[in-house]
């Protein structure tokens, strides 16, 4: 949907990753806007919307992470009730995108959830979608509205490359990661390697063995997601036997359950980069580093409010 004129921005959030939504305000340099959010005493969700928004450009912001259900709830309510307020545009800003990992019928009478979730966002009146790191790249096709796909990226680069490590090598901890691991190669300026992996059950993996030469390196293992740690902190292990030296896993959304701060606590992982696009769980000390993305996804929001290119946000700044 192309706006006939310029009309005012206004940015709302739901219960998700308030902190994060402030962040991107001020950045942008506009104030959150004034919603009302909360349940009913029977768990239902209840949205007011406070501010006049008839014939603004609206983008809520609301990352549908844990507690999922809630958390895709609240953001269906605030379109709706955004669109029945006339609002001239509606951007749902979805930093983590949930319900992910079921991209495909890949057992007999199972859903494709993505699919589902992307028709349920369609349905609520969205007109726009922002995301970050999708499980699967395919999942931008499964929206019939435009979806502008940002990466961490450039913030993760960002970042290693202030921690100085020399003989690096980026690992992806399976054969589905090996693009993004050659993302960051390249823009690292080193090579890749491959962790084989075996899903035992869905919250465990066994690495089997490694494609490429890790001996004395220091590794940077990269994946989109981690909940339990299974993989990346099987994959650190299968490293260190092959003679990694440091290990550094970057992980754009870390939601990390009470199994995976215990995994991390005893694994062989020298620090855990992620982002702030699901709140922070910094419980393992100083081994979990938290990066904004706030300027990033403000930046997007920006352009598209602005009617311009957000490609550029995929780029890597050269090395200085």
């Amino acid at each position: 949907m192309t706006l006939s004129s310029n009309p005012e921005m206004k940015i709302f959030t739901g219960n998700a990753n308030p902190a994060l939504s402030r962040d991107i305000c001020n950045y942008i340099g506009v104030p959150l806007g004034d919603a009302t959010v909360t349940s009913f005493p029977d768990g239902e969700t209840f949205v007011k919307i406070n501010d006049n928004i008839r014939g603004r450009d609206v983008f809520i912001i609301q990352p549908t992470c844990p507690p999922t259900n809630q958390n895709l709830m609240e953001l269906l309510i605030m379109v709706d009730a955004a669109r029945r307020a006339s609002a001239a545009r509606i951007t749902a800003v979805i930093p983590f995108f949930g319900y992910a990992r079921q991209d495909r019928k890949d057992q007999p009478r199972v859903p494709i959830t993505a699919k589902l979730v992307a028709n349920l966002i369609a349905a609520a009146g969205v007109d726009r979608v922002l995301t970050m790191d999708l499980h699967a790249q395919q999942i931008q096709g499964f929206f019939d509205i435009p979806v502008d796909h940002l990466h961490a990226m450039p913030v993760m680069v960002e970042h290693i490359r202030t921690l100085g490590i020399e003989n690096l090598i980026v690992v992806s901890p399976d054969v589905g990661g090996v693009k993004m691991a050659s993302a960051y190669a390249t823009a690292l300026g080193t090579r890749i390697a491959i962790v084989v992996k075996q899903r035992k059950s869905a919250t465990e993996t066994e690495a089997s063995h490694i494609i490429g030469e890790v001996a004395g390196k220091n590794v940077l293992i990269v994946d989109d997601l981690t909940e339990t740690a299974g993989t990346i902190t099987s994959a650190a292990k299968i490293l260190r036997k092959q003679g990694a030296l440091d290990i550094y896993a970057g992980i754009s959304h870390t939601i990390l359950t009470d199994l995976a701060v215990e995994r991390l606590r005893d694994s062989d992982l020298k620090e855990l980069i992620s982002t702030n696009s699901v709140p922070a769980r910094l419980t393992i000390g100083s081994r979990v580093t938290s990066l904004s993305v706030a300027e990033l996804l403000g930046e997007g929001i920006r352009r598209i409010h602005d009617d311009e290119s957000v490609s550029s946000l995929f780029e890597v700044k050269p090395k200085k």
